[in-house]
């Protein structure tokens, strides 16, 4: 059996007949230096960590650009540490789904240490104070979620742990990002040391999420005096920065079908584990082989050479332009028009509806047609190769273990910018006329038609889960298949704003929303029919 630990990975041959990568390196010799001398420290222990930036690492450590690896905090779900990174000397199995059918099979050693980021373990803290506090650290870097940085609930009150840790200073903080302004304020106390904060997560100018985040703490407890004030010029000055970042690689939960592989190779001890917070954890990861990662290249204490493990570094201006190309054109719309059909027509795997003629059009339409003539080009990646990337290797890709379902999450969040800024920039483009947008307001009615929850054989299915699912779904009951007389029902949804980023009224869509709804709900196969009708044929209304 082959046991995915140092112990185990030191039988090479027996790994390396079934295909697996191992450390082209001294893992404990790596681990020692790093421990010894921390440049990168990691929060957010999972999948898309193990897949993406330790497996950077390693690449560099291989081929001698680095001496060093990471040291991963976990700050949300302490089991990961304990039961998913302990038992296997904090080794993982990375497994890389390829678009052709073949797959990658690595050993990733890259993790010198990991630790639970809780306050009350105090050997762990305290460690972790050390590496924050160390004049090697460079940069610490986070995939915690958007909902990671958050202070505050739904209306807007501080979060309870929040309002605690706002009270009682950085000595024992709770809340996820108060211990992190902990740690920054302990390297503060040090020497005032310079530090990256790099937020890596997948959303918007992230690095000032964090940074509002930080600095909200920092005001607090300068207020109430539990820190020196120095600590708010201490974040506002050039010793620490807060870079924006765009990431991209698709990551699923680890699938039955990869663990299945790992078995058939005799790789023991595969079993998940469910913590009690129900974070789903295997000592594998599986993802796809494309990956971006853009940094915004401002290091108060210098960075390695990242860039040969593929990162690219460039200025704010142009991180923000890469995450409007895909955001906006070249990545989530073309999700979105593929979630919102594929749940109407069955579908239970989004590579498979890139064998759907119609769907495939749809999203070709979309991408190439509507959306490139008003992308944002960041000139460091080109548009046109990132959608040829997307519709032809890593949608099509029939390994990747993803669903329409899970994409039609949040939809009604995600419509302004998928789509909206492309009318937005139709409306201010004198060459450009927003009625020539015929597949855009498709999307559009199929959403709503998504919102009655039958599907295209009028058969109900189970809708994603979105906040305004409350509001929005007892509005569309009122409708029956059939029904042609729809537009005062959903007139109110099309006049918003801020689910469309236009009112459909004022931007002219509206009229071609309603007739393309009215079509998909006249019964039975009415969105296949009207699917075939508008995007085969390229007609409007």
């Amino acid at each position: 059996m082959l046991n995915i630990s140092l112990q185990g990975i030191s039988d090479k041959e027996q790994w390396e007949e079934k295909g697996y990568r191992l450390p082209a390196y001294d893992v404990e010799q790596m681990s020692s230096a790093t421990k010894e001398n921390p440049f990168w420290i990691h929060f957010g222990a999972g999948n898309l960590f193990r897949a993406f930036h330790a497996a950077v690492v390693q690449k560099l450590l291989g081929s001698g650009t680095l001496d060093r690896g990471l040291i991963v905090a976990e700050g949300f779900d302490y089991e990961i540490v304990e039961k998913m990174y302990a038992p296997h000397d904090n080794l993982g199995i990375a497994v890389t789904l390829k678009a052709d059918g073949t797959i990658g099979k690595e050993v990733i050693g890259s993790v010198a240490q990991a630790l639970p980021l809780d306050s009350s373990d105090e050997v762990s803290y305290e460690r972790l104070k050390e590496i924050f506090t160390a004049d090697s650290l460079q940069m610490a870097t986070f995939t915690i979620t958007e909902k990671g940085y958050s202070l505050v609930n739904g209306k807007g009150e501080y979060l309870p742990d929040v309002a605690a840790d706002f009270a009682a200073g950085p000595e024992r903080p709770v809340s996820y990002m108060g211990k992190v302004s902990a740690l920054l304020y302990a390297r503060y106390c040090a020497g005032k040391k310079p530090v990256a904060m790099v937020s890596t997560d997948n959303c918007s100018h992230n690095g000032d999420k964090l940074y509002a985040a930080v600095l909200a703490f920092a005001k607090a407890w300068a207020e109430n005096g539990t820190v020196e004030k120095g600590f708010m010029e201490y974040i506002n000055a050039d010793k620490v920065s807060f870079p924006w970042s765009m990431i991209d690689k698709i990551t699923p939960r680890p699938d039955a079908s990869v663990e299945k592989i790992l078995q058939e190779d005799g790789v023991d001890g595969l079993d998940a584990v469910v913590t009690s917070k129900n974070t789903y954890a295997a000592p594998f990861v599986n993802a796809e082989e494309t990956q971006y990662l853009v940094i915004e290249d401002n290091f108060p204490n210098g960075r390695p050479t990242l860039e040969e493990g593929g990162i690219l570094f460039t200025d704010q201006e142009t991180v923000d332009k890469v995450e409007k190309m895909k955001v906006c054109t070249c990545l989530n719309p073309l999700h979105t028009c593929l979630a919102v059909f594929g749940c109407l027509l069955g579908y239970t795997k989004i590579s498979d509806e890139m064998k759907d003629r119609e769907l495939v059009k749809l999203v070709e339409t979309v991408g190439y047609q509507e959306g490139l003539p008003v992308v944002v080009d960041p000139g460091i990646l080109d548009p046109k190769e990132f959608i040829d990337t997307v519709l032809k290797v890593r949608v099509p890709n029939p390994f990747m273990p993803d669903t329409p379902q899970r994409i039609a999450t949040d939809t009604s969040q995600k419509l302004s910018i998928r789509f909206g800024e492309t009318i937005k920039a139709y409306q201010t483009d004198t060459a450009l006329r927003v009625e020539d947008l015929k597949m855009i307001p498709l999307v559009f009615a199929g959403w709503l038609r998504y919102l009655m929850a039958v599907d295209d054989e009028g058969k109900p299915f189970e809708l994603s889960p979105d906040p305004l699912l409350a509001e929005l779904q007892p509005r569309m009951a009122g409708i029956r298949p059939g029904d042609t007389a729809v537009e005062e029902t959903i007139k109110p949804i099309m006049e918003n704003a801020e689910i469309f980023g236009v009112n459909l009224y004022e931007a002219g869509l509206a009229d071609r929303v309603c007739g393309y709804f009215r079509e998909m709900n006249a019964g039975a196969g009415a969105v296949r029919s009207t699917l075939k009708k508008y995007v085969s044929g390229g007609g409007g209304i």
